[in-house]
């Protein structure tokens, strides 16, 4: 008996000790073996299903490089959407084994809506040509991609992004979310796939970076949208991004896309704003009444009316983006349900 009592804690120990080994055999082989797209989830799509599209003006120093680790990694359509560079690109890229085609129309948007229209895969990747973005995060996007019609990339470390390059992205997507209900966290990164079908059907207006927005904006309204992490490097070659310029620039189109997508929240919202100044007014005539002991009637009767109006639009501001969130749960259902039907 008092064998036995011994051996059952040993044993146990044994066991543990041979747990313990285990894990940490799956971790160095995880480490050293990275698991593969198709290995993660079942319905992944392959690297023959996805175009790698690289919008480029004037990424000479970074092209090359860039194409090589994407080729490294699998992918062989790779597209460079060239907007008529001066340095050598295009013919950087055609030498290192990259389809190359100029584009039509202004900026990145015109890039993009180029990329769009040349596409023969069901899924696109496009990728800023300037090295930032790291070709060993695209499996990532291959895992989850028949699940959503856009996935972007979340630069997780930020370090590589100016600091007010920083505080810009957060206005922006801070607004974005306000706007439309979406709890996004970098509407701005340049890293995203979408699915051919989604990004044939989007209605591009813009002319310059704030294309991201503008597709994240359509593809929020009518489809599915998810964001995995990515690492963001140093950039090669020159930055052609204004915080202050081009910011203002996505802010705006994100609004007048918010007026299209859903009017009824955003006229809501802008009617809500009307409370700050009431309160403040009211706040204004009780201080003059309790200290000073002196009423005006008609400065009161402003900011009541002002509050009341506030208080309106901020309920129906509630009840607009309640109904848009049903709107889109209803439509993930009917889309499911055609999905599933043989």
């Amino acid at each position: 008996m008092p064998e036995l009592v011994i051996a059952i804690p040993l044993l146990y120990n044994l066991r543990r000790s041979k747990s313990s080994n285990t894990v940490k055999e799956g971790i160095t082989e995880a480490d050293t073996d990275p698991i593969t797209a198709e290995a993660m989830v079942e319905n992944s799509i392959s690297r023959d299903d996805i175009t790698i599209v690289i919008p480029t003006l004037n990424e000479a120093k970074a092209i090359g490089g860039l194409i090589e680790e994407i080729k490294q990694e699998g992918y062989k359509k790779i597209l460079v959407v060239d907007g008529y560079s001066k340095d050598g690109t295009p013919e950087i890229a055609k030498e290192k084994g990259a389809k190359v085609i100029f584009q039509h129309g202004k900026g990145k948007a015109g890039a993009i809506k180029t990329a769009i229209e040349n596409v023969q895969t069901s899924y696109m990747l496009i990728m800023d040509g300037d090295n930032t973005y790291d070709p060993k995060d695209i499996w990532k996007f291959l895992a989850h991609a028949k699940n959503y019609d856009q996935i972007i990339g979340m630069r997780t470390n930020r370090e590589n992004i100016p600091p007010i390059h920083r505080l810009g992205n957060w206005i922006i997507t801070k607004i974005f979310n306000l706007l439309t209900g979406a709890n996004l966290t970098d509407i701005c990164s340049g890293m995203y796939l979408l699915k051919t079908e989604t990004a044939r059907t989007l209605e591009i207006g813009s002319t310059s970076f704030d294309v991201e927005a503008e597709i994240v904006m359509q593809t929020e309204a009518e489809g599915q949208i998810t964001e995995i992490p990515i690492n963001y490097r140093k950039r090669i070659g020159k930055p052609k991004l204004s915080t202050i310029r081009h910011g203002a620039k996505i802010i705006i189109t994100t609004i007048s896309l918010a007026r299209h997508y859903n009017p009824a929240f955003l006229i809501s919202l802008t009617t809500a704003t009307a409370l700050i100044p009431g309160t403040i007014i009211y706040l204004w005539v009780l201080y003059r009444l309790m200290f000073q002991g002196i009423w005006h009637s008609g400065w009161a009767l402003l900011g009541t009316a002002l509050i009341i109006l506030g208080g309106q639009g901020l309920i129906l501001s509630t009840i607009a983006l309640l109904l848009k969130r049903m709107e889109k749960r209803i439509t993930t259902i009917l889309k499911n349900q055609n999905n599933k039907k043989p």
